[in-house]
């Protein structure tokens, strides 16, 4: 695990959402980073939690390797939007509107910041690797991350299974000025007496 040490993630922030039977089929399919063996995929209520299996056999099982967290929600999916068929037809037209066709539909969603989404420092870049392809295979939602690999900051951004390009940009931050000098001088304060 000595490339471990060279690839961190330092910010990361997901709003990704996609159908969990499209999820469980990606991870069947993916092929993993170096350093991951498969990625286990465990459900606790309305959590979905993918963790990491090590490659390195050395690594005791009582530690842990990085996990993407998600929640689940179901979400009614309609075979036409609603929204477009009200346009296209007016309630004089029609007596009686016929019921549209949907189904429920259970999605994950990988929401929040890195704490949040990416847990876990062993294997963590490799699981951030797992998650952007997991973006790239999602139709909703946005991923914006800044790694590191080897010494170079990288820009990560995925807007709705799409890369797009990205950069890092620094920025001054508020500055401390002359801390304590703006404050109430009381030794000096003529309103209060010995």
């Amino acid at each position: 695990m000595s490339t471990e040490e060279s690839r961190h993630v330092y910010r990361l922030h997901s709003t990704l959402e996609l159908p969990l039977e499209d999820l469980r089929d990606h991870i069947d399919d993916a092929t993993f980073p170096e350093g991951v063996t498969d990625v286990e995929i465990t459900r606790r209520n309305n959590t979905l939690i993918l963790k990491a299996v090590a490659e390195d056999q050395s690594v005791s099982k009582y530690t842990p390797t990085a996990q993407l967290k998600a929640s689940v929600t179901e979400n009614r999916v309609y075979e036409e939007d609603p929204d477009e068929r009200r346009q296209k037809s007016f309630s004089w037209d029609e007596e009686e509107e016929e019921e549209i066709e949907s189904e429920l539909v259970e999605f994950a969603a990988f929401k929040g910041d890195r704490e949040t989404v990416l847990q876990n420092s062993l294997l963590q870049y490799q699981m951030f690797l797992v998650l952007c392809g997991i973006a790239e295979a999602a139709e909703k939602g946005t991923l914006t991350a800044i790694s590191e690999h080897d010494g170079d900051l990288e820009a990560t951004r995925i807007v709705d299974g799409e890369p797009r390009p990205a950069d890092i940009e620094v920025v001054e931050g508020p500055r401390d000025h002359g801390s304590g000098q703006g404050g109430v001088n009381w030794r000096d304060n003529k309103f209060i007496t010995d």
